[in-house]
């Protein structure tokens, strides 16, 4: 049986413009959500919106992704990707705006984008225990 978990409900999707507003002297954004598998080998979904939109060669990614685990106290890692693909942006009830990655075709001719650079992976990490009851959110960091 596959858990449901409540969907964040967007109240208006940003145009272009406002995407790159929004993302003015923004270094990443780190998303975490709950899995939503039967029988996960780790409890939480992780997705990192890199702002740029540069190829990254292999060997940097790998770097990028040990940043992460070891900032964030990351164990047992699975089903990692990264690649530049479309990402929108949503305004919700919470604070901050959500970003979405758009990995169907649909949604990438729907939506205004933009391309960001993606590490999408599962994992469990020290200090989400919100994240490991339900909740799902996501945190920006600024160029300093």
């Amino acid at each position: 049986m596959q858990k449901t978990i409540k969907a964040l409900q967007a109240e208006k999707y940003l145009s272009k413009e406002e995407i790159a507003a929004h993302l003015d002297g923004v270094e990443y954004i780190i998303m975490a959500a709950p899995t939503t598998r039967d029988n996960p080998r780790t409890p939480i979904h992780f997705t990192i919106f890199l702002n740029t939109s540069d190829e990254i060669p292999h060997d940097i990614q790998e770097a990028i992704i040990g940043k992460f685990v070891q900032q964030y106290k990351m164990t047992n890692i699975v089903d990692v990707f990264s690649k530049l693909d479309a990402v929108a942006f949503a305004e919700t009830n919470l604070d901050s705006v959500m970003p979405m990655h758009l990995f169907k075709d649909e949604d990438k001719t729907e939506l205004e984008n933009t391309t960001m650079h993606i590490i999408d992976f599962e994992a469990d990490a020290e200090g989400f225990g919100e994240v490991k009851a339900g909740s799902t959110g996501w945190s920006y960091s600024y160029d300093s």
